[in-house]
């Protein structure tokens, strides 16, 4: 190392001190110093000093330690997790001005953390405490006799599979049932009308408040831990536990592009703001250039999400005639309206509302397509078709990759099957991933499972049961 932990201690206050300057509010920061196979164990628990033991833990190791090993792929310059106090892990390898870059970087996604919306319902300050609480008791559930590693496996296979059909946002407070009775009347009731002293009062048609359940259902792993009554409360707990995780991890997923795109904004401005010795800025600017440099073929969230945010900060700092025109005078700062932004946004809508025409056309953004053993441009950045690749752009950001399916009903004609729809948004499904899912819903249902999807454009219904998939068309 061409560094002592003092050196970090020093560039890490100097940076506290401009991070504070520039209005940025993160948790209190703390880092930890690691080597390769350690930082190898934080990306196979996804950061986590302390994780529940499962089999596809030592594969991902495994692989990882292998493709390392072998120079196939690197290792992060630094992880950072949504806790508080957050912690981060920097790379014993790392130069001085990678490290002092990294920390920069790593107080740009704390400031996330603490103030995006997404992140509201996490409760950081219990996030390792949960974690260990977690391991603690899966591992007790191991060591039990009477359960053992191979029933525990068996359940958590099936949970990690359904694990992110859940709830996408969670800032809107689930429904108690009694709400959802009382919601259910409600909408049941005839509708205002202004002349009803001449029409005929339309009947009041009674709800059926037997349903289960009342509302299409999207926590398939809650759902099947609470009307599933033949599950052991060690499986209901194993269910809780993985939902739970899954939960926490979502809004990571929500908002990869602006998270990653704040932090690189951040650390740019940090460490311009340094005034580095000449040696460390030379480096510094090769390392941030490798980080933003364009993926080709393919999307790098660190790049785009910066210029997003960069053309937030200019367009309102120095609007065009135009912007004027368009939106009318901008009534804040170029910074104030990057806090604003940070705040109230996710991948989905600060896609939709700040990548502009003239941005689609910098960051050279096109949409391909497959034809036969061959990949094809099939659009560009065109005044005809930069809001369809804009459109393509956000149906592949997020929890907006993972398919829509809710459960509708949990006795579906009258035999227990768990009937659930996919919410059709012009993707089919995969069906080999499909029918395995299914397997593991049928398995943690102890039913019949049947599930709505277009197939081709025609209405199908999948159902699993006695290990088969049989598909009916047309229905």
């Amino acid at each position: 190392m061409d560094y002592t932990i003092e050196d970090l201690e020093l560039w890490n206050s100097r940076i506290v001190e401009i991070v504070h300057k520039f209005g940025l509010d993160p948790y209190p920061q703390e880092f930890e110093i690691c080597d390769h196979e350690d930082m190898l164990t934080y990306m196979v628990y996804s950061g986590m000093p302390s994780h529940y033991p499962h089999w596809s833990y030592g594969k991902s190791f495994e692989k990882l330690k292998t493709l390392y090993e072998y120079g196939v792929s690197g290792l992060p310059y630094e992880m950072v997790i949504n806790s508080n106090p957050s912690i981060a892990y920097l790379m014993r390898d790392n130069s001085l001005a990678l490290q002092v870059l990294t920390i920069a970087h790593v107080y740009g996604h704390n400031d996330f953390f603490k103030n995006n919306f997404t992140f509201g319902a996490t409760r950081a300050q219990y996030t390792i405490e949960t974690f260990k609480s977690h391991a603690n008791r899966v591992r007790h559930y191991v060591e039990d006799p009477s359960i053992g590693l191979e029933r525990i496996e068996r359940i958590l296979d099936a949970a990690h599979a359904l694990s992110l059909q859940c709830r996408r946002n969670l800032s809107i407070r689930k429904l108690s049932s009694e709400e959802q009775i009382e919601s259910k009347v409600q909408e049941a009731q005839p509708p205002a009308d202004p002349f009803g002293a001449i029409h005929r009062r339309q009947d009041y048609v009674s709800p059926d408040l037997n349903k289960v359940p009342l509302y299409p259902e999207e926590d398939l792993l809650i759902f099947i831990r609470d009307h599933n009554p033949h599950l052991a409360d060690w499986e209901k707990d194993l269910l809780t536990i993985v939902h739970e995780q899954s939960q926490y991890f979502i809004p990571q997923i929500e908002t990869k592009i602006m998270n990653e795109g704040w932090a690189s904004f951040w650390h740019k401005r940090i460490l311009e703001s340094l005034e580095l010795p000449q040696n460390l800025h030379l480096e510094f600017l090769v390392r941030h250039a490798q980080v933003l440099r364009p993926a080709p073929g393919g999307l790098n969230p660190y790049h785009v999400g910066m210029k997003i945010w960069e053309n937030i900060e200019k367009r309102w700092d120095h609007p065009s005639a135009e912007d004027e025109k368009e939106y009318g005078r901008r009534n804040k700062s170029g910074a104030e309206k990057l806090f604003e932004v940070r705040e109230v946004e996710r991948d989905a809508s600060f896609i939709r509302r700040y990548l502009t025409e003239e941005l689609v056309r910098d960051l050279n953004l096109f949409e391909y397509r497959t034809r036969g053993n061959e990949q094809v441009i099939s659009r560009v950045a065109d005044d005809l078709n930069w809001r369809q690749i804009k459109e393509t752009l956000i149906q592949n950001v997020g929890t907006s990759t993972i398919p829509v399916i809710k459960i509708e009903d949990a006795d579906y004609n009258k035999n227990r099957t768990l009937f659930l729809r996919h919410h059709h948004d012009g993707r089919d499904l995969q069906l080999e991933y499909a029918e395995k899912t299914l397997q593991y819903l049928n398995q943690l249902w102890g039913h019949e499972v049947a599930l709505e999807t277009l197939l081709d454009n025609r209405k199908s219904l999948l159902c699993y049961s006695d290990n088969r998939l049989a598909i009916k068309n047309g229905i």
